[in-house]
Protein backbone atom coordinates (compact mmCIF):
# COMPACT_ATOMS: atom_id res chain seq x y z
CA UNK A 1 0.00 0.00 0.00
CA UNK A 2 1.17 3.40 -1.11
CA UNK A 3 2.71 5.39 1.75
CA UNK A 4 0.87 8.56 0.49
CA UNK A 5 -2.42 9.42 -1.48
CA UNK A 6 -0.94 13.00 -3.00
CA UNK A 7 2.80 13.78 -2.66
CA UNK A 8 3.42 17.19 -3.57
CA UNK A 9 6.67 18.58 -5.00
CA UNK A 10 7.24 22.74 -4.24
CA UNK A 11 5.17 24.46 -1.81
CA UNK A 12 4.55 27.74 -4.02
CA UNK A 13 1.22 28.50 -4.66
CA UNK A 14 0.24 25.97 -6.62
CA UNK A 15 1.52 23.26 -4.58
CA UNK A 16 0.02 24.96 -0.88
CA UNK A 17 -3.60 25.25 -2.66
CA UNK A 18 -3.24 20.93 -3.78
CA UNK A 19 -1.82 20.19 -0.46
CA UNK A 20 -4.50 22.09 1.24
CA UNK A 21 -7.48 20.85 -0.80
CA UNK A 22 -6.67 17.25 -0.60
CA UNK A 23 -5.97 17.33 2.75
CA UNK A 24 -9.05 18.85 3.22
CA UNK A 25 -10.74 15.79 1.81
CA UNK A 26 -9.09 13.80 4.21
CA UNK A 27 -6.48 12.34 1.91
CA UNK A 28 -2.61 11.47 3.23
CA UNK A 29 -0.56 13.97 1.88
CA UNK A 30 3.30 14.83 1.86
CA UNK A 31 4.51 18.33 1.08
CA UNK A 32 7.70 18.41 -0.18
CA UNK A 33 10.07 22.11 -0.22
CA UNK A 34 13.76 22.73 -0.50
CA UNK A 35 13.61 26.37 -0.29
CA UNK A 36 11.26 28.72 1.55
CA UNK A 37 7.30 27.99 2.38
CA UNK A 38 5.62 30.12 -0.06
CA UNK A 39 7.86 30.12 -3.09
CA UNK A 40 9.19 32.73 -5.59
CA UNK A 41 6.06 34.39 -5.15
CA UNK A 42 6.07 35.57 -1.44
CA UNK A 43 9.94 35.53 -0.99
CA UNK A 44 11.33 36.65 -4.00
CA UNK A 45 8.38 37.74 -6.43
CA UNK A 46 4.78 39.10 -6.85
CA UNK A 47 5.09 40.28 -2.66
CA UNK A 48 8.63 42.32 -2.26
CA UNK A 49 8.12 43.27 -6.06
CA UNK A 50 5.12 45.17 -5.12
CA UNK A 51 5.67 45.89 -1.63
CA UNK A 52 9.37 47.43 -3.21
CA UNK A 53 6.86 49.53 -6.05
CA UNK A 54 4.56 50.87 -3.02
CA UNK A 55 7.75 52.54 -1.30
CA UNK A 56 8.63 53.69 -5.08
CA UNK A 57 4.99 55.35 -6.05
CA UNK A 58 5.09 57.17 -2.27
CA UNK A 59 8.41 58.49 -3.24
CA UNK A 60 6.91 59.44 -6.51
CA UNK A 61 3.55 60.94 -5.11
CA UNK A 62 5.78 63.34 -3.14
CA UNK A 63 7.77 64.89 -5.59
CA UNK A 64 4.39 64.99 -7.67
CA UNK A 65 2.37 66.77 -4.86
CA UNK A 66 2.91 70.27 -6.25
CA UNK A 67 0.50 70.13 -9.08
CA UNK A 68 -2.19 69.69 -6.61
CA UNK A 69 -0.95 72.81 -4.49
CA UNK A 70 0.95 70.77 -1.97
CA UNK A 71 4.30 71.47 -1.46
CA UNK A 72 6.68 69.23 0.04
CA UNK A 73 10.38 68.61 0.76
CA UNK A 74 12.32 66.49 -2.14
CA UNK A 75 11.64 62.77 -0.44
CA UNK A 76 14.58 61.50 1.67
CA UNK A 77 14.77 57.76 0.89
CA UNK A 78 15.35 55.60 3.66
CA UNK A 79 16.63 52.53 2.02
CA UNK A 80 16.92 50.77 5.27
CA UNK A 81 13.41 51.93 6.21
CA UNK A 82 12.25 50.76 2.67
CA UNK A 83 13.52 47.18 2.70
CA UNK A 84 11.83 46.59 6.50
CA UNK A 85 8.98 47.52 4.25
CA UNK A 86 9.29 44.90 2.08
CA UNK A 87 10.62 42.08 4.72
CA UNK A 88 7.36 43.28 6.84
CA UNK A 89 5.31 42.63 3.85
CA UNK A 90 6.78 39.14 3.74
CA UNK A 91 6.41 38.25 7.25
CA UNK A 92 2.45 39.81 7.64
CA UNK A 93 1.64 37.08 4.65
CA UNK A 94 4.38 34.12 5.46
CA UNK A 95 2.45 32.23 8.42
CA UNK A 96 -0.24 31.68 5.47
CA UNK A 97 2.02 29.97 4.32
CA UNK A 98 4.22 28.28 7.19
CA UNK A 99 5.01 24.76 7.35
CA UNK A 100 3.66 24.62 10.96
CA UNK A 101 0.02 25.69 9.37
CA UNK A 102 -0.06 22.87 6.77
CA UNK A 103 1.36 20.31 9.49
CA UNK A 104 -2.00 21.95 11.00
CA UNK A 105 -4.10 20.96 8.88
CA UNK A 106 -2.61 17.39 8.87
CA UNK A 107 0.11 17.74 5.79
CA UNK A 108 3.10 16.08 6.26
CA UNK A 109 5.89 18.62 5.47
CA UNK A 110 9.03 17.86 4.80
CA UNK A 111 11.92 20.17 4.22
CA UNK A 112 14.22 18.53 1.86
CA UNK A 113 14.90 17.97 -1.70
CA UNK A 114 13.36 15.45 -4.08
CA UNK A 115 14.28 13.01 -6.97
CA UNK A 116 12.20 10.50 -8.31
CA UNK A 117 13.47 7.02 -7.94
CA UNK A 118 10.90 4.67 -9.58
CA UNK A 119 7.93 5.85 -11.25
CA UNK A 120 5.46 5.41 -8.00
CA UNK A 121 8.05 6.70 -5.54
CA UNK A 122 10.32 9.69 -4.56
CA UNK A 123 13.54 9.97 -2.45
CA UNK A 124 13.01 12.86 -0.16
CA UNK A 125 15.25 13.63 3.19
CA UNK A 126 16.90 10.40 3.15
CA UNK A 127 13.22 8.56 3.01
CA UNK A 128 11.86 6.78 0.17
CA UNK A 129 8.19 7.24 -0.36
CA UNK A 130 5.54 5.89 -2.64
CA UNK A 131 2.85 7.22 -3.80
CA UNK A 132 -0.61 7.02 -5.94
CA UNK A 133 -0.36 10.19 -6.83
CA UNK A 134 2.39 13.09 -7.14
CA UNK A 135 1.82 16.77 -7.83
CA UNK A 136 5.00 18.00 -9.68
CA UNK A 137 4.54 22.27 -8.49
CA UNK A 138 8.43 23.27 -8.24
CA UNK A 139 8.34 26.08 -10.07
CA UNK A 140 10.60 28.12 -12.30
CA UNK A 141 13.86 30.24 -11.54
CA UNK A 142 15.68 33.13 -13.75
CA UNK A 143 17.68 32.44 -16.67
CA UNK A 144 20.98 32.84 -16.41
CA UNK A 145 22.07 33.52 -19.89
CA UNK A 146 25.50 32.04 -21.10
CA UNK A 147 27.31 35.17 -21.45
CA UNK A 148 30.82 36.11 -21.95
CA UNK A 149 32.28 37.39 -18.64
CA UNK A 150 29.16 36.46 -16.31
CA UNK A 151 31.01 34.43 -14.10
CA UNK A 152 33.82 37.07 -13.26
CA UNK A 153 31.19 39.86 -12.16
CA UNK A 154 28.63 39.98 -9.35
CA UNK A 155 24.95 39.74 -10.81
CA UNK A 156 21.65 39.76 -9.41
CA UNK A 157 18.53 37.76 -10.43
CA UNK A 158 14.93 38.28 -8.59
CA UNK A 159 16.25 35.57 -5.75
CA UNK A 160 19.24 37.75 -4.21
CA UNK A 161 17.95 41.84 -5.62
CA UNK A 162 16.03 42.46 -2.27
CA UNK A 163 18.37 41.61 -0.03
CA UNK A 164 20.81 44.69 -0.95
CA UNK A 165 21.53 46.69 1.95
CA UNK A 166 22.49 49.36 -0.10
CA UNK A 167 20.59 51.03 -3.13
CA UNK A 168 22.14 50.22 -6.20
CA UNK A 169 24.03 53.74 -7.57
CA UNK A 170 23.26 52.57 -10.77
CA UNK A 171 21.11 49.20 -11.84
CA UNK A 172 21.85 47.68 -15.29
CA UNK A 173 18.97 45.16 -16.10
CA UNK A 174 19.08 42.52 -18.84
CA UNK A 175 15.53 42.43 -20.21
CA UNK A 176 12.73 44.82 -20.73
CA UNK A 177 10.23 42.36 -19.62
CA UNK A 178 7.77 42.36 -16.99
CA UNK A 179 9.91 42.05 -14.07
CA UNK A 180 12.90 44.50 -15.63
CA UNK A 181 10.32 47.49 -16.29
CA UNK A 182 8.96 47.26 -12.46
CA UNK A 183 12.26 46.70 -11.00
CA UNK A 184 13.62 49.69 -13.41
CA UNK A 185 10.96 52.33 -12.13
CA UNK A 186 10.86 51.14 -8.74
CA UNK A 187 14.81 51.27 -8.49
CA UNK A 188 14.45 54.71 -10.33
CA UNK A 189 11.51 56.65 -8.18
CA UNK A 190 13.75 55.89 -5.46
CA UNK A 191 16.82 57.43 -6.61
CA UNK A 192 18.90 55.29 -8.31
CA UNK A 193 20.15 55.40 -12.38
CA UNK A 194 18.84 52.76 -13.79
CA UNK A 195 19.46 51.70 -17.81
CA UNK A 196 17.13 48.53 -19.20
CA UNK A 197 18.84 46.72 -22.43
CA UNK A 198 17.07 44.73 -24.75
CA UNK A 199 18.06 42.87 -26.96
CA UNK A 200 14.40 42.99 -29.15
CA UNK A 201 13.50 45.57 -30.87
CA UNK A 202 11.18 47.23 -28.24
CA UNK A 203 10.33 46.65 -24.61
CA UNK A 204 7.62 44.63 -23.39
CA UNK A 205 7.37 42.87 -26.81
CA UNK A 206 4.41 40.76 -25.90
CA UNK A 207 2.50 43.81 -25.04
CA UNK A 208 0.42 45.78 -27.80
CA UNK A 209 2.66 48.48 -29.04
CA UNK A 210 0.33 51.39 -28.33
CA UNK A 211 0.03 50.47 -25.11
CA UNK A 212 3.59 49.34 -24.36
CA UNK A 213 4.71 52.95 -25.68
CA UNK A 214 2.48 54.86 -23.07
CA UNK A 215 4.26 52.55 -20.18
CA UNK A 216 7.72 53.48 -21.39
CA UNK A 217 7.18 56.86 -21.44
CA UNK A 218 6.27 56.91 -18.15
CA UNK A 219 9.30 55.15 -17.30
CA UNK A 220 11.22 57.29 -19.36
CA UNK A 221 9.88 60.49 -17.53
CA UNK A 222 11.15 58.62 -14.27
CA UNK A 223 14.80 58.89 -15.45
CA UNK A 224 14.99 55.82 -16.83
CA UNK A 225 17.69 54.74 -19.80
CA UNK A 226 16.61 52.43 -22.37
CA UNK A 227 18.82 50.41 -24.93
CA UNK A 228 16.59 48.68 -27.16
CA UNK A 229 17.32 46.51 -30.37
CA UNK A 230 21.01 46.09 -29.42
CA UNK A 231 22.57 42.87 -27.64
CA UNK A 232 24.96 42.70 -24.73
CA UNK A 233 27.74 40.69 -26.34
CA UNK A 234 30.02 40.77 -22.83
CA UNK A 235 30.08 41.72 -19.46
CA UNK A 236 33.59 43.05 -17.43
CA UNK A 237 34.73 43.97 -13.98
CA UNK A 238 34.80 47.47 -13.53
CA UNK A 239 39.14 48.60 -13.29
CA UNK A 240 39.53 49.72 -10.09
CA UNK A 241 41.18 53.06 -11.37
CA UNK A 242 37.94 53.54 -14.22
CA UNK A 243 36.69 56.99 -14.24
CA UNK A 244 33.66 55.43 -12.76
CA UNK A 245 35.19 54.30 -9.72
CA UNK A 246 31.99 53.19 -7.84
CA UNK A 247 30.75 50.80 -10.92
CA UNK A 248 31.31 47.06 -10.71
CA UNK A 249 30.23 45.57 -13.72
CA UNK A 250 30.74 47.04 -17.20
CA UNK A 251 28.37 46.07 -20.10
CA UNK A 252 29.98 45.86 -23.70
CA UNK A 253 27.12 46.11 -26.03
CA UNK A 254 27.27 45.06 -30.21
CA UNK A 255 27.35 48.29 -31.44
CA UNK A 256 30.78 49.04 -29.31
CA UNK A 257 29.08 50.95 -26.41
CA UNK A 258 29.98 50.26 -22.49
CA UNK A 259 27.44 51.19 -19.68
CA UNK A 260 29.28 50.95 -16.69
CA UNK A 261 27.02 50.45 -13.80
CA UNK A 262 27.49 49.39 -10.38
CA UNK A 263 25.05 46.35 -10.10
CA UNK A 264 23.47 43.98 -12.69
CA UNK A 265 20.16 42.10 -12.50
CA UNK A 266 19.45 39.14 -15.05
CA UNK A 267 15.82 39.84 -16.05
CA UNK A 268 15.68 37.89 -19.77
CA UNK A 269 12.95 35.12 -18.61
CA UNK A 270 12.48 32.08 -16.50
CA UNK A 271 12.71 27.93 -17.38
CA UNK A 272 11.64 25.52 -15.25
CA UNK A 273 13.21 23.95 -12.29
CA UNK A 274 13.66 20.55 -14.03
CA UNK A 275 17.33 19.49 -12.67
CA UNK A 276 17.75 17.68 -9.77
CA UNK A 277 14.21 15.81 -10.16
CA UNK A 278 15.52 12.50 -12.46
CA UNK A 279 12.56 12.73 -14.35
CA UNK A 280 14.04 9.83 -16.30
CA UNK A 281 13.43 7.87 -13.50
CA UNK A 282 10.15 8.55 -13.00
CA UNK A 283 8.99 8.17 -16.40
CA UNK A 284 8.07 11.76 -17.11
CA UNK A 285 8.64 13.10 -20.45
CA UNK A 286 9.86 16.73 -20.65
CA UNK A 287 11.12 19.19 -23.10
CA UNK A 288 13.13 22.59 -21.96
CA UNK A 289 10.04 24.33 -21.23
CA UNK A 290 8.58 22.09 -18.49
CA UNK A 291 7.09 18.72 -17.78
CA UNK A 292 4.55 17.25 -20.89
CA UNK A 293 1.22 17.43 -20.09
CA UNK A 294 -2.16 16.75 -21.53
CA UNK A 295 -5.08 19.90 -20.92
CA UNK A 296 -5.78 18.07 -17.87
CA UNK A 297 -2.50 18.66 -16.59
CA UNK A 298 -1.83 15.09 -16.47
CA UNK A 299 1.23 14.00 -17.64
CA UNK A 300 1.28 12.02 -20.41
CA UNK A 301 3.79 9.38 -19.98
CA UNK A 302 3.37 8.84 -16.35
CA UNK A 303 -0.09 8.38 -15.68
CA UNK A 304 0.83 8.90 -11.64
CA UNK A 305 1.91 12.43 -12.49
CA UNK A 306 -0.24 15.59 -12.58
CA UNK A 307 2.37 18.75 -13.00
CA UNK A 308 1.13 22.57 -12.32
CA UNK A 309 2.30 26.47 -12.55
CA UNK A 310 5.43 27.04 -14.13
CA UNK A 311 6.53 23.89 -14.53
CA UNK A 312 3.72 22.07 -16.38
CA UNK A 313 3.98 22.74 -20.64
CA UNK A 314 0.39 21.41 -21.63
CA UNK A 315 0.44 20.32 -25.15
CA UNK A 316 -0.83 22.85 -27.49
CA UNK A 317 -1.00 24.91 -25.09
CA UNK A 318 2.67 25.95 -23.55
CA UNK A 319 3.50 27.00 -20.20
CA UNK A 320 2.42 30.14 -18.30
CA UNK A 321 4.02 31.52 -15.59
CA UNK A 322 2.22 33.50 -13.87
CA UNK A 323 0.73 33.15 -10.05
CA UNK A 324 -3.03 33.16 -10.80
CA UNK A 325 -2.06 30.53 -13.35
CA UNK A 326 -0.53 28.38 -10.40
CA UNK A 327 -3.69 29.36 -8.94
CA UNK A 328 -5.64 28.39 -11.91
CA UNK A 329 -3.84 25.23 -12.25
CA UNK A 330 -4.79 23.93 -8.66
CA UNK A 331 -8.33 24.43 -9.18
CA UNK A 332 -8.03 22.23 -12.71
CA UNK A 333 -6.50 19.25 -10.46
CA UNK A 334 -8.47 19.47 -8.02
CA UNK A 335 -11.28 18.48 -10.44
CA UNK A 336 -9.21 16.47 -12.97
CA UNK A 337 -7.32 13.92 -9.79
CA UNK A 338 -9.12 13.84 -7.39
CA UNK A 339 -12.84 14.05 -8.62
CA UNK A 340 -11.93 12.65 -12.06
CA UNK A 341 -14.24 14.74 -13.97
CA UNK A 342 -14.22 14.31 -17.40
CA UNK A 343 -13.50 17.28 -19.60
CA UNK A 344 -11.43 19.47 -17.41
CA UNK A 345 -9.04 21.45 -19.31
CA UNK A 346 -6.57 24.47 -18.86
CA UNK A 347 -7.75 27.20 -21.65
CA UNK A 348 -5.93 30.89 -21.28
CA UNK A 349 -8.67 32.65 -23.69
CA UNK A 350 -9.19 34.93 -20.49
CA UNK A 351 -6.31 34.87 -18.93
CA UNK A 352 -4.93 37.95 -17.41
CA UNK A 353 -1.37 39.40 -17.40
CA UNK A 354 -0.11 42.70 -16.12
CA UNK A 355 3.10 44.87 -15.39
CA UNK A 356 2.85 46.85 -12.34
CA UNK A 357 3.99 49.62 -13.49
CA UNK A 358 2.65 53.13 -13.06
CA UNK A 359 0.80 53.50 -15.12
CA UNK A 360 -0.17 49.41 -14.94
CA UNK A 361 -0.56 47.57 -18.48
CA UNK A 362 -3.02 44.61 -17.87
CA UNK A 363 -3.91 42.38 -21.04
CA UNK A 364 -6.98 40.16 -20.79
CA UNK A 365 -7.26 37.88 -23.88
CA UNK A 366 -5.87 38.12 -27.27
CA UNK A 367 -3.81 41.16 -28.13
CA UNK A 368 -4.58 42.78 -31.73
CA UNK A 369 -1.54 40.69 -33.04
CA UNK A 370 -2.37 37.75 -31.28
CA UNK A 371 -6.10 37.86 -32.83
CA UNK A 372 -4.88 38.19 -36.01
CA UNK A 373 -2.46 35.74 -35.85
CA UNK A 374 -5.01 33.25 -34.70
CA UNK A 375 -7.22 33.87 -37.64
CA UNK A 376 -9.45 36.58 -36.63
CA UNK A 377 -10.01 38.89 -39.62
CA UNK A 378 -13.39 40.94 -39.25
CA UNK A 379 -11.82 42.96 -36.09
CA UNK A 380 -13.37 45.91 -34.45
CA UNK A 381 -10.43 48.36 -32.59
CA UNK A 382 -12.07 49.97 -29.81
CA UNK A 383 -9.87 52.86 -28.20
CA UNK A 384 -11.37 54.83 -25.49
CA UNK A 385 -8.49 57.66 -23.95
CA UNK A 386 -8.01 57.69 -19.99
CA UNK A 387 -7.61 61.80 -20.53
CA UNK A 388 -11.72 61.12 -21.50
CA UNK A 389 -12.44 59.40 -17.71
CA UNK A 390 -13.64 62.13 -15.37
CA UNK A 391 -11.81 60.54 -12.76
CA UNK A 392 -8.36 60.31 -14.29
CA UNK A 393 -8.82 63.79 -14.25
CA UNK A 394 -10.12 64.93 -11.26
CA UNK A 395 -7.15 62.83 -9.91
CA UNK A 396 -4.76 64.50 -12.55
CA UNK A 397 -3.94 60.80 -13.89
CA UNK A 398 -4.98 61.17 -17.40
CA UNK A 399 -2.35 58.66 -18.59
CA UNK A 400 -3.05 55.57 -20.46
CA UNK A 401 -5.54 54.30 -22.88
CA UNK A 402 -8.40 51.46 -23.16
CA UNK A 403 -7.93 48.71 -26.21
CA UNK A 404 -10.73 46.50 -27.26
CA UNK A 405 -10.52 44.07 -29.80
CA UNK A 406 -13.79 42.63 -31.11
CA UNK A 407 -14.51 39.85 -33.41
CA UNK A 408 -17.65 39.05 -35.23
CA UNK A 409 -20.80 39.48 -33.53
CA UNK A 410 -19.92 41.60 -30.78
CA UNK A 411 -17.45 38.72 -29.58
CA UNK A 412 -14.71 40.48 -27.33
CA UNK A 413 -11.94 38.34 -27.90
CA UNK A 414 -9.00 40.92 -26.03
CA UNK A 415 -8.86 44.04 -23.46
CA UNK A 416 -5.39 46.04 -23.22
CA UNK A 417 -5.60 48.52 -20.52
CA UNK A 418 -3.20 51.25 -19.53
CA UNK A 419 -4.19 53.11 -16.74
CA UNK A 420 -3.78 53.53 -13.02
CA UNK A 421 -4.62 50.76 -11.67
CA UNK A 422 -5.62 48.35 -14.95
CA UNK A 423 -5.12 45.38 -13.31
CA UNK A 424 -8.05 46.22 -10.58
CA UNK A 425 -10.28 46.26 -13.97
CA UNK A 426 -8.80 43.39 -15.56
CA UNK A 427 -11.05 40.54 -13.81
CA UNK A 428 -14.27 42.43 -15.36
CA UNK A 429 -12.68 41.69 -18.80
CA UNK A 430 -11.73 37.88 -17.70
CA UNK A 431 -15.07 37.39 -16.75
CA UNK A 432 -16.89 38.64 -19.67
CA UNK A 433 -14.42 36.33 -22.26
CA UNK A 434 -14.02 33.07 -19.87
CA UNK A 435 -18.01 33.44 -19.67
CA UNK A 436 -18.53 34.75 -23.63
CA UNK A 437 -20.69 37.36 -22.29
CA UNK A 438 -21.55 40.16 -25.06
CA UNK A 439 -20.09 43.03 -25.40
CA UNK A 440 -23.39 44.56 -24.45
CA UNK A 441 -23.58 43.40 -20.64
CA UNK A 442 -20.50 45.61 -20.18
CA UNK A 443 -22.01 48.60 -22.57
CA UNK A 444 -25.09 48.13 -20.51
CA UNK A 445 -23.26 47.90 -17.26
CA UNK A 446 -24.40 50.84 -14.31
CA UNK A 447 -21.00 51.52 -13.21
CA UNK A 448 -20.22 54.01 -10.17
CA UNK A 449 -19.17 57.11 -10.78
CA UNK A 450 -16.82 58.66 -11.06
CA UNK A 451 -14.46 55.75 -11.25
CA UNK A 452 -11.95 54.82 -14.01
CA UNK A 453 -13.70 51.42 -15.06
CA UNK A 454 -16.35 53.72 -16.94
CA UNK A 455 -13.43 54.08 -19.55
CA UNK A 456 -13.63 50.59 -20.43
CA UNK A 457 -17.40 50.52 -20.43
CA UNK A 458 -17.24 53.86 -22.50
CA UNK A 459 -15.24 51.76 -24.98
CA UNK A 460 -17.72 49.22 -25.67
CA UNK A 461 -20.68 51.47 -26.15
CA UNK A 462 -18.39 53.09 -28.83
CA UNK A 463 -19.13 49.08 -30.81
CA UNK A 464 -22.63 50.38 -30.80
CA UNK A 465 -22.46 54.12 -31.50
CA UNK A 466 -22.18 53.67 -35.15
CA UNK A 467 -25.19 51.39 -35.40
CA UNK A 468 -27.22 54.13 -32.71
CA UNK A 469 -26.40 57.22 -34.84
CA UNK A 470 -27.58 55.77 -38.17
CA UNK A 471 -29.16 57.39 -41.11
CA UNK A 472 -31.88 54.09 -40.47
CA UNK A 473 -32.47 54.58 -36.85
CA UNK A 474 -32.26 58.92 -37.21
CA UNK A 475 -35.31 58.08 -39.84
CA UNK A 476 -36.65 55.77 -37.12
CA UNK A 477 -36.90 58.43 -34.59
CA UNK A 478 -38.49 60.72 -37.04
CA UNK A 479 -41.36 58.76 -37.07
CA UNK A 480 -41.28 57.73 -33.62
CA UNK A 481 -41.42 61.53 -32.52
CA UNK A 482 -45.18 61.72 -33.86
CA UNK A 483 -46.24 59.13 -31.50
CA UNK A 484 -49.00 60.97 -29.04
Amino acid sequence: MPDFDVVVIGAGAAGLSVAAISAGLGLKVALIERGRMGGDCLNYGCVPSKALLAAAHAAAAARDAARFGIRLPPPEIDWAGVRAHVKGAIARIAPNDSAARFRGMGVEVIEASAHFVAPDAIEAGGRTLTFRRVVIAAGSSAIIPDLPGLDGVPWLTNETLFDLEEPPGHLLILGGGPIGLEMAQAHARLGCLVTVIEAGPRIASREDPELAEGLRASLVRDGVEFREGVKLVRVEQLEPDSLAAQAGVVAVLEDGSRIAGTHLLLAVGRAPRLAGLDLTAGGIESTPRGIVTGADLRSVSNKRVWAVGDIADPRGIGPRAFTHVASQHAGILVRSMLFRLPFTKVSYAALPRVTYGDPELAQIGLTEAEAREAGHTDLALLRWPVAENDRAVAEGRTEGLVKLVVGKGGRLLGAGLLAPHAGEMAGMFGLMIGRKLPLSALAGMVLPYPTLSEAAKRAASEFYTPKLLSPFTKRLVGLLKRLP
